[in-house]
């Protein structure tokens, strides 16, 4: 994959998780367990590409 394309799926997945911590922020409190998990998944997600971005930077 091309340092542009994860460089375009770090950004839409930034996008997401800025996202659902503004939809946390202002959540009911019976929608904040499962708006928690999806930010997880999320903030694992952006980070596994942001490690992939970095390694192919620091070739």
């Amino acid at each position: 994959m091309s340092i542009r394309l994860i460089a375009k799926d770090l950004y839409r997945l930034q996008q997401a998780v800025d996202r659902l911590e503004r939809k946390l922020a202002q959540a009911p409190l019976e929608e904040r367990d499962r708006l928690k998990r999806e930010l997880g998944r999320a903030r694992s997600e952006r980070d596994r590409i942001k490690r992939m971005l970095d390694g192919r930077l620091n070739r």
